[in-house]
């Protein structure tokens, strides 16, 4: 759908790290006007300052994308600038871990406004002026591509607001792509579900607001079981953030919906969607690998 790059405008959220960051630079290369949007100002002014070394014309900006009226004012901003985007990055994204029954209101409110209001409103806000761009030129093409996981996917447990952000995540784009359907053949959606990348998602405490901070220098045994299993398995991840800005473009070029950075993991996607199919009760998310939940049930059970 989006296959020329060159003097188009993205707008990609989370850009201070990991696939965000990526993106743009990917976009840079490709000649792109990058918007830079971050909640973390270091990693953002970096970003930027990198970007515009590069050669890329930047507007840099520090927006909570949970907020609406950020986003609104981020969408003023960009519409008078660069005008309607061409490629939307909906990519911010935070997570935590623990029993789903030990996650706090605010930790919920958090997790879900980050990740799903975030997607909701860059959504909300760049849709219509994509849209009204397409009808303004038959020439015009745009994609929107929103960051979910395989935990949109999938239930692994002890992951429970991380993994209900993510199926909104999913379901939302999914969504995006009927309703575009409807009324557009000059713009695409795409939802990217990566499995385990280095990138500083399991890090997310370090923007985490200054209201929860308190709650979380005290994490109960399942938040730090998780917040250890995560480090681990992000950090040993094979498949780099640059690997995946590369699907992400690929798909937009392609018009392809799905993008997966890891497509073996689809098995166990099948099993879940025979387990509804078929009504039976939920497999075993260790099946594969029985010792990691001998070792989780142990840990949860004993305090070893």
């Amino acid at each position: 759908m989006l296959n020329d790059f060159k003097d188009k405008t993205a707008v990609l959220t989370g850009a201070g790290s990991g696939f965000g960051l990526e993106c743009a630079r990917l976009g840079a290369k490709l000649g792109m006007r990058l918007v830079l949007v971050d909640v973390q100002q270091d990693a953002l002014d970096k970003a930027a300052q990198e970007m515009r070394e590069a050669g890329a014309e930047v507007l840099a900006r520090r927006v909570d994308v949970s907020s609406a009226d950020a986003l609104d004012a981020l969408g003023h901003e960009v519409a008078a600038r660069f005008g309607a985007p061409h490629l939307v990055f909906n990519n911010a994204g935070v997570a935590a871990g623990g029993l789903i029954w030990e996650t706090s209101v605010r930790e919920w409110e958090w997790v879900l406004g980050v990740n799903v209001m975030g997607v909701a409103h860059g959504v909300r806000v760049f849709t219509p002026m994509m849209l009204a761009a397409a009808q303004a030129d038959p020439a015009y093409r745009g994609h929107i591509v929103n960051t979910a996981s395989m935990a949109g996917l999938l239930a692994p447990p002890n992951m429970g607001v991380y993994n209900v952000s993510k199926h909104a995540v999913v379901s939302l784009s999914e969504t995006l792509y009927q309703d575009l359907a409807l009324v557009t053949d000059q713009i695409g959606a795409s939802v990217l579900c990566p499995f385990f990348v280095p990138t500083g998602i399991s890090q997310s405490h370090r923007n985490r607001p200054a209201e929860l901070r308190e709650a979380a220098a005290k994490p109960t045994r399942s938040q730090l079981i998780g917040q250890a299993m995560s480090d681990k398995a992000v950090g040993a991840g094979k498949v780099s953030a640059a690997d995946v800005a590369q699907l992400v473009f690929n798909a937009a070029a392609a018009n392809q919906f799905y993008i997966y950075s890891h497509p073996k993991a689809i098995r166990s996607v099948q099993t879940r969607l025979e387990d509804i199919v078929q009504a039976r009760n939920p497999t075993d998310p260790f099946a594969d690998k029985p010792e990691l939940g001998v070792e989780l049930r142990k840990a949860l059970r004993t305090g070893n």
